[in-house]
């Protein structure tokens, strides 16, 4: 006995203490629940957005079933009646006779009761294991700005929009614990225990509206399908803070099901992550800039002879016809490409390059999205008048929907360049963590010009937009449209396909609500005024009576 205790004790003590080391330590990570992402609607009330559920997956073993020679068939009618289980899936799986291991229903949601019943059959070969997951109850609603829980590499990572720039803050922190156990598994305190609580995920909380937002999308696929456009996106934001109530993208993708998608490009938010030349909607930038300056007034004249000539390149109007003598307001109502260069050409080059940058084209917007992208003034970096003045109807510079939306609402809110911004608040374990404020980023123009300009594009709708035919005899609304060729990918020039564009804001002179719209490459229909302009006082209707706004007429 003596030698033999000699032996155990002594001679073979490390192996015994590992043994005994690994049967009887215990350790763990404890994983945080993933914070959720939230809309809201009109009374602030929260929708939830994005949520994990607890469930189970369910696993088989086929070599062992094979082995044993189990009666597949009646396994699969008893699972059956637990939850929905695809036959032809299953059976599949279980033709992997060599694999010990086989999920057959992935992130199966079933109430413990049930959990309980199945246990009890003590199937030798199919088990449950427990599983969490990233739950989207809106499906596609909203999908560029929410982005959705994958992989990267092995671990599991917010991808895209809101996931991804706010991952750190909604994954939370593992925690972990540490001891020993006894035979049957019961965690004891030796003085050896080692605890640390997870720190759970903090709670996103949009600016989005819920139903403002689902009305934008109906409207905006309706406009896409109408037209068969390659693409299209809005934005419906507050002027006067930058807050925005809406943003959509079409095509879009369900979150749920983000590995179905054909093309990654999918994914990307078209408003922040690209850059485009929009035309014509540029034009009251620059006439607010030549405004502002004091170079112009609403009723300088220039005579329009419906073509330019710059650096022996020909510049021409829309339908290559001249007017005559003109005014500004004619200007902005005929959507003249001469007349804005005319409105350059008096501010000057050096002028309209420094306005270009107070409305904010040369540096990001901030908002809390990954990916932004910053607009493309380079070719205003000549001394060339050609570029200039095609930069003057929005042809030539190219930049994000975002950021054009930001450069549109100086000209709604009295001159203020605001960073919009998407995410009201988050939440910490139940307490406000931060709340986002409304910021000025620069200011851009004075409130006389933010007059003026209101009045010349409130003119535009009710005198020249579809022949006057959409004038709102309730509200007065302001409006632009742009109709512009896109560039080609394969060298210098443009390509026959165009990009419709439309920017409004309304009321008038109070301005509640900026939309802006655009389509990619629609089909049988030449201009944005009658692509885009009915969608647009659809929105615009839509948002007096949901918001209940007095009337301004």
């Amino acid at each position: 006995m003596i030698a033999r205790l000699f032996f155990l004790q002594i001679i073979s003590s490390e192996y015994y203490l590992s043994l005994a080391s690994r049967q009887q330590d215990y350790s763990a990570v404890l994983e945080p629940r993933r914070g959720n992402i939230y809309f809201q609607n009109k009374s602030g009330e929260l929708i939830t957005a994005a949520d994990t559920k607890k469930g189970y997956d369910v696993y088989v073993n086929p070599r062992l079933l094979n082995e044993t020679n189990a009666d597949l068939e009646a396994i699969y009618e008893k699972l059956k009646n637990f939850f929905e289980l695809d036959r032809e899936y299953f059976f599949n799986r279980l033709e992997r006779l060599n694999d010990p291991f086989e999920i057959v229903a992935q992130n199966v949601e079933i109430e413990e009761e049930k959990v309980a019943l199945i246990r009890g059959l003590k199937i030798d070969g199919v088990g449950l294991a427990p599983a969490e997951w990233r739950y989207y109850p809106a499906g596609k609603t909203a999908s560029h700005v929410i982005g959705f829980l994958g992989y990267k590499g092995n671990e599991l990572e917010g991808r895209y929009g809101i996931e991804q720039y706010f991952e750190e803050a909604l994954k939370g922190k593992k925690g972990y614990i540490k001891g020993e156990k006894t035979a049957k598994g019961f965690l004891i305190d030796l003085g050896k225990k080692i605890f640390s609580s997870p720190q759970e995920g903090q709670d996103v909380v949009l600016t989005l509206n819920i139903d403002v937002q689902l009305f934008l999308e109906e409207v905006l696929e309706k406009a896409r399908k109408k037209w068969e456009a390659q693409s299209g996106a809005g934005l419906i934001i507050e002027p006067r803070t930058g807050k925005i109530l809406a943003m959509a993208s079409r095509p879009d993708f369900d979150p749920n099901k983000y590995g179905e998608a054909e093309n990654l490009s999918v994914f990307v938010n078209p408003l922040v992550e690209r850059i485009y030349e929009f035309g014509s909607v540029f034009k009251p930038l620059t006439m607010a800039a030549a405004l502002d300056k004091g170079v112009i007034t609403p009723e300088t004249k220039y005579y329009d002879r419906g073509y330019l000539v710059l650096d022996n390149r020909r510049i021409e109007n829309y339908d290559g016809k001249g007017r005559g003598e003109v005014d500004m307001q004619k200007v902005l109502e005929e959507s003249l490409n001469t007349g804005a260069v005319f409105a350059m050409q008096k501010l000057g080059k050096e002028n309209f390059y420094d306005y270009m940058i107070k409305y904010g084209f040369d540096f990001q917007t901030d908002i809390e999205l990954p990916g932004e992208v910053i607009g493309d003034l380079s070719n205003l970096d000549t001394a060339r008048d050609i570029e200039y003045a095609t930069a003057s109807y929005g042809q030539g510079i190219a930049v994000s929907p975002l950021a054009a939306a930001r450069a549109f609402g100086v000209l709604a809110n009295g001159g203020n360049l605001m960073k919009p911004y998407v995410v009201e608040r988050v939440i910490k374990f139940g307490r406000l963590d931060y709340a986002v404020e409304p910021k000025i980023q620069n200011r851009a123009i004075s409130e006389e010009t933010f007059e003026t300009i209101s009045r010349m594009l409130v003119k535009v709708v009710d005198d020249a937009l579809l022949g006057g035919t959409l004038k709102n005899s309730r509200y007065s609304v302001a409006a632009k449209t742009g109709t512009a060729f896109i560039p080609k990918k394969d060298g210098p020039g443009y390509s026959d396909e165009s990009l419709h564009s439309f920017f409004g804001y309304a009321p008038g002179f109070d301005a509640k609500f900026l939309i802006f719209l655009f389509l990619e490459k629609p089909q049988g229909v030449k201009y944005a005024s009658q692509s885009l302009a009915e969608p647009f006082m659809e929105i615009i209707d839509f948002l007096f009576n949901y918001y209940e706004v007095p009337p301004d007429r």
